[in-house]
């Protein structure tokens, strides 16, 4: 879990309001990554709610009386053992090169927790009469170089931004949860690395860099082979100290840019 969360939340509200006219976002969407399956209630239980809080502290009071912002938390997994095969071989269905199924292929019924081919209306009512539901989708955004792609797990744990919201006309959407899956689909060609899709969603991808650039500012808790590592380290590599990144400079020019991309 991350414990920090607001206060990290709180440091993008202020760049955000630093860049667009002192005005705060109405909403957040969040791709988490990094959790498990049998961590999706303590995300709910804690990460969700310091989130709020954190915004409840920021945003003004105009803003907080219309229940503002409005917070989707989607938890982004990728190390699983799903899989999807096409059933047929057109073109317009099946990536011929590859044999995988076409990228931007969404499987969200079956295999699923809620169907989302419900009724907008019962499918949100199903989706969140328990707190303990959640509703979730497969989605391979990208296309496969080589062997089985392997498509990315979505779960949303909360959602406020898409409930109960009007489905755009001549979308040929049947339910809200179509609008987000779309939206995840779109967003997976923004990745700044590549010119096409990747396999997930661009801000968890942008997650996994960012933190592999922190770990190499404190190879000396993670790093066995350094001369300052721990003698004795966890399994999974990390020495059990509590980082300090007090000894981390970023320049004042970059430290609010993604120069970590």
């Amino acid at each position: 879990m991350i414990t920090d969360v607001g206060d990290l939340l709180k440091s993008r509200l202020s760049l955000w309001r630093k860049h667009n006219n002192q005005q705060l976002p109405e909403n957040i969407l969040v791709y988490r990554d990094g959790v498990s399956e049998g961590e999706y209630r303590l995300v709910r239980d804690l990460e969700v709610p310091a989130l709020k809080k954190a915004c409840s502290e920021v945003y003004p009071a105009d803003m907080t009386k219309k229940d503002l912002p409005r917070i989707t938390f989607i938890i982004v997994g990728k190390r699983h053992h799903t899989r999807f095969y096409p059933t047929t071989d057109k073109p317009d269905l099946t990536d011929v090169r590859s044999g995988n199924p076409k990228n931007g292929t969404i499987v969200d019924r079956g295999v699923t927790e809620v169907s989302s081919s419900l009724p907008s209306t019962l499918f949100h009512y199903i989706a969140n009469i328990y707190q303990a539901r959640t509703w979730d989708w497969y989605l391979q955004s990208h296309t496969g170089l080589q062997g089985t792609a392997r498509p990315g797990h979505y779960v949303v744990v909360s959602d406020e931004i898409f409930r109960g919201r009007p489905i755009p006309k001549g979308s040929g959407f049947t339910n809200t949860a179509d609008v987000l899956e779309d939206l995840t689909h779109n967003m997976c060609y923004l990745f700044g690395r590549a010119t096409k899709a990747v396999s997930r969603c661009p801000p968890a991808y942008y997650a996994d860099l960012v933190c592999a650039r922190a770990r190499t500012y404190l190879s000396h808790l993670f790093d066995p082979t350094h001369e300052d590592a721990e003698t004795e380290t966890t399994v999974s590599g990390a020495s059990g100290k509590t980082p300090n990144f007090s000894g981390v400079d970023i320049h004042p020019n970059v430290k609010d840019v993604m120069f970590y991309i």
